[in-house]
């Protein structure tokens, strides 16, 4: 298999499961488009093994170290037929996207895998905002590293304030899938806030079953909102300081995200009741933008 071949592979994919992302794909130069599509499908096969409910987390845990085994192996030169290694390996070296980054995004989908408590009522939950901020960073905000060597920048700063920006777009996912993850047995609303806002485990599953929500728990989402609110900040930020035949594809990432969360924040958190969205019509006149916007910018490999 070439690389151009691989990279197609991974096109394909980005195509099929990317929805937010591959909007912002589509208005990125040839190169850098072809490397974030292998990027992504590194990523989408890493969640899909954490995420196979169709087989045990053991078996989940044995076929992602398999699997990190066998990326790793490719990465050091070794032979693979695998598509998405050949492109991603293609692209850690044509942008110098250090190793280390590859794997923290690893650590951080494999998180959801860590042994849990024998109790069947038992969740998974994060003690305080600083440890859910971790598990973001390792989730999102290694993404957001990762990208900006592939949209290219000089500032030093551009690094912390990708870092936010991380943090923003999956408080986000929190917030919009929060009924979603409390059915897996996933609460990613810290313990702290629950206290502070007189809000526990045994609540969060009624509402699941369908209780109406009260104002305390859209006190609770709505502080999460403040504090996404408070990282998109970091976003306007980092815009500018990116290569200018990239900074289209951030715009149109940062825009389908945040108008995400307002999109929640003016549905009062009513995220149990419905799984609440961008429409595609709406996505499609952002990237509409987004092409435009790049026009001018666009600095050919």
């Amino acid at each position: 298999m070439t690389v151009i071949e691989a990279y197609t592979i991974c096109r394909e994919i980005a195509k099929r499961e990317a929805k937010n992302f591959y909007y912002a794909f589509r208005v990125l130069p040839r190169h850098k488009s072809d490397a974030m599509c292998a990027i992504y499908a590194f990523m989408r096969r890493a969640d899909d093994i954490a995420d196979d409910e169709s087989v045990s987390v053991g078996q989940r845990r044995a076929t992602m170290k398999h699997w990190v085994e066998s990326w790793r192996a490719a990465r050091a030169g070794g032979p693979t037929d695998d598509a998405v290694f050949l492109a991603l390996n293609d692209t850690q070296r044509r942008f110098e996207i250090p190793d280390k980054l590859l794997e923290e995004l690893v650590q951080g989908t494999t998180m959801d895998l860590e042994p849990q408590p024998l109790d069947a009522n038992s969740v998974q939950t994060f003690a305080t905002f600083d440890d859910l901020y971790r598990y973001c960073y390792l989730v999102a905000s290694v993404v957001g590293l990762v990208c900006i060597r592939v949209f290219g920048y000089s500032d030093p700063s551009a690094e912390k304030l990708a870092e936010e920006t991380g943090i923003a777009f999956q408080l986000t996912n929190i917030l919009r899938d929060v009924k979603e993850d409390a059915e897996r047995g996933r609460v990613y609303l810290p313990l702290d806030m629950m206290a502070q806002f007189q809000v526990s485990e045994e609540r969060i599953r009624a509402l699941v079953s369908g209780a109406p929500m009260e104002a305390r728990e859209r006190s609770l989402l709505g502080e999460l909102g403040n504090r996404a609110e408070h990282y998109y900040q970091s976003a306007d930020k980092l815009l500018p300081l990116i290569d200018a035949d990239s900074r289209a594809a951030l715009w149109v990432l940062v825009t389908i995200y945040h108008g995400l969360l307002k999109k929640i924040e003016r549905s009062a958190f009513e995220v149990f009741a419905q799984r609440i969205s961008v429409p595609t019509l709406k996505k499609l006149g952002i990237l509409a933008q987004g092409a435009v916007r790049s026009l001018g910018n666009r600095v050919l490999p």
